[in-house]
């Protein structure tokens, strides 16, 4: 019997855990941070309004299109191997973009980052899995991997703005380049290589499809959000849907998928990916209104907006590391419903703001919404990957980050319509009488263009307009964050009661699931005493045979 103390991770995989961390930073970090530099460089490129959406969402979709072939191609490779040239061609398409000298250019060098992105996320949490077969551990090691990946995505405005204060607009791509490098020169010292050595041939038409069904579907939702319901978005929704039922039956026919949808037979595996994607969906959707309210509302700058929204950054790095600490005694399924709950609380505070001095009560409310929106990403993760067979771990990994990627699309079309709606039927009762027809209609496009309309007016109207148009926004997002909160409780308890089989991570051994776990007695304490340590820390049943490092 192999002990967990044989199994723990030492300096080398400590440091490792570094090298992994810092590019997953900056790879969230890098579908924030154009935010402030866009009009900058759209000046400077003279990229047109259509251009510029590109250059800010490109990086995004083949991200998120690319993430399932890159896991699945890692497993088949090499997940070192995938990574270190996924991390060359990210960083040579950081200083094509921070020099690029036209806007085509620029959303190129944008493409090429999302997909060499997909190859580095998958692989830094499958190599985690490998390097960290500790229970307690691997706990930590994950939490801290979904720490920097919310925090990268946090902080992406602010590093953004502090860069723009001093350097010109290519150093919000520059940056990656030296990150980059230490990877390329500590990967092969400090990291493992680990592949599938009974994988098959990779399946093109399979790539095909994925691409089909996953970038329509992101498009779709991203434009239904920005410009409402629309035939072409709807459209490409559509087709996507089409392209992954497509996707499914040729996976079940082929004796070596792309995607094995075995993994989705597990208990746990489904029910926390559901949970994960439903919990981006509100966070996703919350965060672009709560953003929003501080620009528009408030009347912050985005450096500023960005600097109070620091806070609940923190908020979810506590909450992640705390996480696994909580699961040596207590059910992973008690920890995430808990964490769930304190979220709807902090939905359910920013129900309650109005339009004047709402600062203090949002602020508090995101940040318990993100401390308990921590364990349900840090144990949910772990939860998902190590459901997997350690062969198929990157597989796992994709199948996570797309499903939060598809959360946070979704989040931000269907909240984002629940603020617009509300805030449209609002402000046409608010809007004043001696308010030219023209920005009248403007008003009750958005808020952005009812601030915009009111620029163009007389003092009186202008604060009579935005008046009416902060009220409206304010209950939109009112409205939205008590969806939020019901759609929490929900996962709350779908949490407590679809992962209640998963017990606790720090018992002695790994052990085996026993999902009559109060009746079990002394036969299971033994059958848990030599059970193998390679086991998913949670206890989940695999029957499969891990394979070996590369």
């Amino acid at each position: 019997m192999t002990s967990d103390a044989a199994l723990g991770a030492g300096r080398r995989e400590w440091i490792g855990l570094g090298v992994l961390a810092i590019p997953t930073l900056l790879l969230a970090l890098d579908q924030s941070v154009l935010y402030l530099a866009l009009p900058r460089l759209s000046a400077d490129l003279g990229a047109d309004g259509t251009q510029a959406l590109w250059i800010l969402d490109i990086y995004g979709f083949m991200l998120a299109g690319f993430l399932v072939t890159m896991g699945t191609l890692g497993d088949r490779i090499g997940r070192r191997r995938l990574l270190l040239t996924g991390a060359s061609a990210f960083g040579a398409a950081t200083v094509l973009a921070a020099y690029s000298t036209s806007a085509e250019m620029l959303i190129i060098a944008r493409a090429v980052m999302g997909i060499a992105g997909a190859t580095l996320m998958p692989s830094t949490l499958a190599l985690i899995g490998n390097m960290f077969q500790d229970v307690k551990q691997r706990g930590v090691a994950i939490a801290v991997w979904f720490s920097c990946l919310m925090v990268g995505s946090a902080i992406g405005p602010v590093v953004g703005g502090a860069l723009l204060e001093t350097f010109w607009w290519g150093s919000v791509f520059l940056m990656g380049a030296p990150v980059m490098v230490l990877l390329l020169a500590l990967g092969p010292v400090l990291l493992p290589e680990y592949r599938d050595p009974g994988a098959g041939r990779l399946d093109p038409p399979s790539v095909v499809l994925s691409l089909a069904a996953t970038l329509p579907i992101i498009y779709g939702l991203k434009e239904l959000a920005q410009d409402g319901a629309k035939p072409l978005p709807a459209l490409g929704i559509a087709a996507g849907v089409a392209a992954a039922a497509a996707f499914v039956i040729r996976q079940r026919r082929l004796s070596s998928p792309l995607l094995d949808l075995r993994l989705f037979g597990d208990r746990a595996f489904g029910a926390t990916l559901l949970i994960l994607v439903l919990g981006s969906l509100t966070l996703g959707g919350m965060y672009l209104l709560v953003s929003l309210y501080l620009q528009v509302v408030v009347g912050l700058s985005p450096l500023r907006a960005g600097l109070w929204l620091v806070p609940s950054a923190i908020a979810i790095v506590i909450g992640s590391m705390a996480a696994p600490g909580l699961t040596r005694r207590v059910r992973p399924a008690n920890v995430i419903a808990c964490g769930l709950s304190v979220s709807a609380l902090g939905y359910l505070l920013i129900a309650q703001i109005d339009a004047d001095g709402g600062l203090p009560l949002l602020v508090g409310g995101f940040v318990l919404v993100f401390l308990g929106a921590g364990p349900m990403g840090a144990l949910g993760t772990d939860l998902v990957v190590g459901s997997a067979p350690a062969e198929k771990a990157g597989s796992a990994a994709s199948i996570s980050e797309t499903g939060n990627h598809f959360g946070i699309a979704l989040g931000i079309a269907v909240l984002g319509s629940v603020g617009t709606a509300v805030y449209r039927d609002q402000i046409t009762e608010s809007i004043p009488a001696n308010v030219p027809p023209e920005a009248a209609v403007a008003a009750r496009e958005s808020i952005t263009a009812a601030t915009s309309a009111a620029e163009r007016l007389p003092a009186g109207p202008a604060g009579e307009l935005l008046g009416g148009a902060r009220e409206a926004f304010t209950a939109g997002l009112n409205t939205a964050a008590g969806v939020g909160t019901v759609l929490l409780i929900v996962l709350a308890a779908l949490a407590a009661s679809a992962l209640r089989h998963v017990r606790p991570g720090g018992e002695a051994g790994p052990g085996r699931t026993d999902r009559n776990a109060d009746d079990a007695g002394d036969a299971a304490e033994g059958a848990r005493a030599t059970t193998p340590a390679t086991d998913h820390p949670y206890d989940l049943k695999k029957t499969s045979t891990p394979g070996r490092p590369g």
